[in-house]
């Protein structure tokens, strides 16, 4: 039980038996004044009704304020809910969007990637071809030398 619950009830007990101990003076009769007109009645009764009265009161309006904040709770769940679905949509589009973003720039990589494979390929056949060109000439000079100072 909590504190609060626990000082209520003992409050509660104390009062009830404090009506019992002094039933017979607080239900004996007494004149009471209403401002304009003069009654009889038990005055103790008379307090303890307006005391239960009072604690009804606030019962309710500790139920009724406990209800608000009960709607009010559930008011924020939903709204929390809601920006937390929002939240999760644009985490999911940031991450479609990267993907795309991602995506291209492989294609762009893959296409400068091939770009640059092929004027690799086109420098070796072209070195290749000046080397072999270079390899014939010097056949050609080592032939006719050979030729022109052989036996």
């Amino acid at each position: 039980m909590r504190v609060r619950t626990f000082l209520a009830l003992l409050l509660i007990s104390l009062i009830a038996a404090f009506v019992i101990i002094n039933w017979v003076p607080i239900t004996t009769p007494t004149t009471l004044s209403l401002g304009y007109t003069d009654v009889q009645a038990p005055l103790g009764l008379v307090l303890l009704g307006l005391l239960a009265a009072l604690a009804l009161a606030f019962a309710a309006y500790m139920a009724f304020w406990q209800g608000s904040v009960l709607v009010e709770t559930r008011r924020h769940t939903k709204e929390m809910q809601a920006q937390r679905a929002l939240a999760d949509q644009a985490e999911a589009s940031r991450f479609t969007e990267l993907r795309a973003a991602m995506q291209a720039e492989f294609a762009a990589l893959a296409d400068r990637l091939g770009k640059a494979q092929e004027a690799l390929r086109t420098e070796m056949r072209e070195s290749s071809n000046s080397l072999a060109a270079t390899i014939g000439e010097i056949e050609d000079r080592l032939t006719r030398q050979g030729g022109s100072t052989g036996p």
